[in-house]
């Protein structure tokens, strides 16, 4: 039975709506190849519809019944594997969108990495980089971890790399501390007198003083102990530092 042209029209726009990928997904086609592959096929489908009109419309008359029906066979292979072609393209494109879309936010979650970033470091708002950051918290987690050695090999790595560093400070004490924890007075001694001289109002100044004084009485120096701590009394007080000063005076008489 020949088909109406209103079916047919019917037909056609049904079978690209189901080719097609939808509105949805309309950003697939930014590829000018991968668009004028699509356009291409869209054209060969509607070549094979106009056949199949001309087939319906000449051989309805003239030829029988089953030669009609095996030249519909053909073209409804055709049709499938246009349809087919279609699909797969409309794939690989989600696929590169996609694939082209993770390589963006990776490249902007690198870039973020990289940025300088504000912080709060001893009550000073700074900026710094998210390298010098990372190196930081890698040797607090050394020293955390109870491998001094290693971390003072750690917070002199950082301070040679960034001697400027909002980090410095902190990176002198405990460094210093470090040394202490090995029962090394003598290299911690001038680490500690390196911080009191660079930063000397550095939150951690007064305890360095009073680490100081204590490696001092420890090494048998006791003159020089009752120096530090009268200077530490005397530079910071009201410190609880300066009151364990005090207190270790008292005991040096």
């Amino acid at each position: 039975m020949k088909l109406t042209s209103t079916r047919k029209s019917l037909i056609a726009a049904a079978f690209l709506a189901a080719c097609l990928p939808s509105a949805a997904t309309a950003g697939l086609f930014d590829d000018d190849e991968a668009r004028k592959a699509i356009l291409d096929l869209r054209a060969r489908l509607d070549a094979v519809n106009a056949r199949l009109d001309n087939r319906l419309d000449t051989k309805a008359d003239k030829s029988t019944a089953l030669d009609l029906a095996n030249e519909n066979e053909k073209l409804r292979s055709e049709m499938a594997k246009l349809r087919g072609q279609l699909e797969v393209l409309a794939n690989d494109l989600a696929n590169a969108q996609r694939r082209q879309q993770d390589f963006y936010v990776d490249l902007d979650n690198r870039v973020r990495k990289l940025e300088p970033k504000r912080a709060v470091i001893d009550g000073r708002e700074v900026v710094i980089e998210q390298s010098e950051e990372r190196a930081y918290e890698a040797a607090m987690t050394t020293y955390k971890s109870g491998d001094f050695k290693n971390a003072v090999t750690a917070f002199s790595g950082f301070l040679t790399s960034y001697p400027q560093s909002a980090y410095a400070g902190s990176a002198q004490y405990w460094m210093g501390n470090s040394y202490y924890a090995q029962r090394d007075c003598k290299g911690m001694i001038p680490v500690m007198q390196q911080l009191l001289k660079s930063f000397p109002d550095h939150p951690k100044s007064p305890e360095a003083m009073l680490n100081i004084a204590t490696c001092q009485i420890e090494l048998k120096e006791k003159p020089a102990a009752k120096k530090t701590l009268e200077g530490l009394i005397a530079q910071y007080p009201g410190t609880e530092a300066a009151q364990a000063a005090k207190s270790r005076l008292s005991g040096l008489k």
